[in-house]
């Protein structure tokens, strides 16, 4: 039997006690029976009590129709097998929902996505909340969250809602409800929408421990609990026609979840169902669904699988979307765009938020970018250059995670080079270069991501694997020609398109060749190895007769003319019908804009892919009115890599967004641990304002720093607390003491020597 912790009494101890009769009754007392609807189904039903046990009006856990379970099969049996999560691949549909009321915003696939962002303030502090409230109306948000940890914010909460309303501003307001069943119930009064959480709305404070459940009547006796202090908020919501989000989150899953489903996508999305079950029950349809997750290959399989068993369930709610603890800056901008525009290609999302360690008010230009690329989507323009693919037979697995084999580069005998550097098992980054920017050979190589000893380029863990050159220096350019030849020597590669490389040969360098060419193209000597670039317009047969030919990758490039997502996914395809394990390279070229929207572009557009394993690595170029710096498209490949969870160059942080449950200044605190600790790559520290989701974001993460109490903090290995109750100003020396106490700290590497000239630096 499980092992349940005890629960206080109630006021009426009698009745709430024949009201969980379901925890204690044995396994054979679950029956199912069949219901008079318009899909016949069977559902779950705990024994009834015995008559005149209850008042009529008292409503049991044996009165619940429950969704029946999924692990014994059932769930197959009576709605048939799962469905796809979205509505059509070679097509982007948003996906159908009915629509959720929301103050005077609606959520659904008939209006316009909306966007939001959370509050940051103390939620005490009234004044302070709404002038924050008002920026974020004035920046174009559509809705507001706000944290409340009690009742003293709650009642704060009235006067918020009432203030705003008096300076003329209706924005509607969404209370973040963590723990406090009763004070959602006073929230609610005020505010236009409640969010809970699954994992801890009737939980309490997380504890980790290990249940046991030998099968699923095990698992649904324990809903007792869960509808005491459910029930009366559904019912609140109802009666005055508040939405509600049912919002799973990866990292606070409740004990009872982790023991039965796994720290998993299944787990998230069985916590959603359980409690939607419990606001169809009382005919309450006001709700949206969130899954969210720091790892955005977990979100995204999350998300999908939600969709996927709600076009199962006949159920059609609103989606929300975010990556939560995303992070600040292009790291957090890069896992929002892969996670929420990979969904929003699949058609999926109703509401957006990016979450960054910013104020909220810097969260709006990201937002509505990603919701700007979701329409574009939808365009006439766009559902043409999807339907110009080619059709193919799109078989990916979206309900687990598995990147797609493929075999890298060998060394091979007389080899004058050595080509295995040509490509990186865990993620490749090739960049893009000119003869003019090899003029200034130091400068060069930094950009790059080379060390440098007396002059000579050395790789480092985050030096680009391999070089598109654009153009070939002619044999008189000795500066040059020597840049190329002493970075030949330290294995970064040179691939060079087959016509300039016959114009001007360089020796040892990869040969490019268009696909639709390979029967025909004739090789050079000089090329020591040959790689070929699709545009998406090939053939079946042609992508094909790569099993055949001697190749060490290939450079997806789609044309402007088709879908890149579906172009892509069509090579994919074929590759995998004819078991063919070339590596294969998304090329993608950035049109001119800000460096900050640089990292939602291609998040959003090589992301999907990636998430899906679908990759081995990115070439980003510059189009000819763009002018992003060579170093800084090195280090966005790199970020959207590590962002997809598959080469890691840097330290991985794990940082919430702030709201009024943060125990110290997270902004600060965040730079003050990057700056010291940045420097460890294949490291992952999470930063967490508070115990919300601290401990189950630990599991992401191998060392944590969560706010304990006001001015403390406590330090985490995983989810154990090693540490508890470290001064403010002491917890970052303590934090490297246990990072080096665990032999994952290394001395930051001192300052490259030698000097680059500013006028280099210009130019690049």
């Amino acid at each position: 039997r499980p092992r349940t912790r005890a629960r206080p009494p109630t006021s009426d101890t009698m009745r709430a006690a024949v009201c969980v009769l379901a925890l204690v009754l044995p396994a054979s007392a679950f029956v199912a029976r069949t219901l008079p609807s318009s899909s016949t189904r069977r559902v779950h039903r705990a024994a009834a009590a015995k008559p005149g046990d209850v008042d009529c009006d008292e409503v049991c856990v044996a009165d619940l129709e429950w969704t029946p379970p999924v692990k014994s099969g059932e769930r197959d049996e009576v709605f048939g097998p799962l469905k796809d999560y979205c509505v059509d691949r070679r097509v982007v549909q948003r996906r159908p929902t009915r629509t959720v009321e929301c103050g005077p915003v609606k959520f659904g696939s008939e209006h316009p996505v909306v966007r939001q962002t959370m509050a940051t303030t103390d939620t005490k502090d009234v004044e302070g909340t709404i002038e924050q409230c008002i920026r974020c109306a004035d920046e174009g948000f559509d809705l507001v969250r706000i944290t409340v940890q009690g009742m003293k914010e709650a009642d704060a909460c009235a006067k918020i809602r009432q203030g705003l309303l008096d300076r003329g501003y209706d924005i509607p307001l969404c209370a973040d409800m963590h723990f406090q069943p009763k004070v959602a119930m006073k929230v609610a009064e005020a505010f236009e929408k409640i969010r809970i959480n699954p994992g801890n709305f009737a939980d309490g404070r997380k504890d980790f421990e290990e249940k046991i459940y030998e099968n699923d009547e095990d698992y649904v006796a324990e809903r007792g609990y869960l509808v005491e202090a459910f029930y009366p908020l559904v019912d609140k919501c109802k009666e005055l026609n508040r939405a509600m989000r049912i919002g799973t989150n990866h990292g606070s899953l409740s004990s009872r979840v982790l023991s039965f489903y796994g720290d998993t996508p299944r787990g998230m999305v069985e916590s959603a169902i359980e409690f939607a079950d419990m606001c169809r029950q009382r005919d309450y349809h006001n709700f949206v669904f969130s899954m969210k997750a720091s790892n955005p290959v977990v979100m995204v399989q999350a998300y999908r699988l939600l969709a996927a068993e709600q076009a199962r369930l006949g159920w059609d709610y609103p989606i929300h979307l975010g990556v939560t603890e995303a992070g600040e800056g292009e790291d957090g901008r890069m896992k929002s765009a892969i996670g929420i525009g990979t969904l929003l290609a699949d058609g999926i999302g109703d509401t957006v938020r990016v979450s960054l360690t910013e104020d909220p008010e810097y969260e709006y230009k990201p937002c509505a970018r990603l919701v700007s690329l979701a329409g574009e989507h939808l365009t006439p323009e766009s559902a043409k250059k999807q339907g110009a693919v080619a059709k193919f037979d799109d078989s990916r697995d979206f309900t687990k995670y598995g990147r797609r084999e493929s075999s890298l580069p060998e060394q091979r005998e007389g080899d004058a080079t050595d080509f295995r550097g040509l490509l990186h098992r865990d993620g490749s980054v090739i960049s893009s270069v000119n003869t003019e920017m090899l003029q200034s050979p130091d400068y060069f190589y930094k950009a790059i991501g080379c060390k440098t000893a007396v002059g000579m380029p050395f790789k480092d863990i985050a030096t680009s694997d391999s070089l598109l050159l654009t153009d070939v220096p002619p044999e008189s350019d000795k500066k040059a020609r020597t840049a190329i030849r002493r970075l030949q020597e330290s294995n970064v590669g040179m691939v060079v398109p087959l016509d300039l490389l016959k114009e001007t040969p360089i020796d040892n360098a990869v040969a490019l060749v268009p696909l639709a060419e390979a029967a025909t193209a004739e090789i050079p000597e000089c090329a020591g190895r040959v790689a070929y670039i699709a545009d998406g317009s090939e053939t079946d047969t042609q992508i094909a007769a790569l099993k055949d030919l001697d190749s060490v990758m290939l450079i997806s490039h789609p044309a402007e003319t088709l879908s890149r997502l579906h172009a892509s996914r069509r090579i994919f395809a074929i590759l995998k019908e004819h078991e063919i394990d070339i590596p294969v390279i998304h090329m993608m070229e950035a049109a001119k804009g800000e460096t900050t929207e640089m990292a939602l572009e291609v998040g959003a557009a090589v992301g999907p892919l990636l998430v899906d394993g679908l990759g081995d690595g990115v070439l980003l170029a510059n189009k000819p009115d763009a002018t992003f710096g060579l170093e800084f498209l090195r280090t966005t490949s790199f970020g959207l890599l590590q962002g997809c969870r598959m080469r890691n160059t840097k330290t991985e942080f794990v940082s919430c967004p702030s709201c009024g449950r943060t125990l110290f200044d997270l902004q600060e605190v965040t730079a003050q641990i990057s700056s010291r600790t940045g420097h460890l790559p294949g490291v992952a520290i999470a930063i967490m304002g508070c115990i919300v989701n601290g401990p189950g974001e630990m599991a992401d993460a191998d060392f944590g720093y969560v706010g304990g109490a006001p001015g403390k903090v406590d330090l985490y290995v995983g989810k154990e607390v090693i540490r508890r109750g470290i001064p403010n100003e002491e917890a970052c020396d303590g934090l490297i003491e246990l990072i080096k106490e665990y032999g994952m700290w290394k001395d930051p590497e001192p300052e490259e020597e030698e000097a680059v000239e500013e006028e280099a630096l210009q130019t690049a």
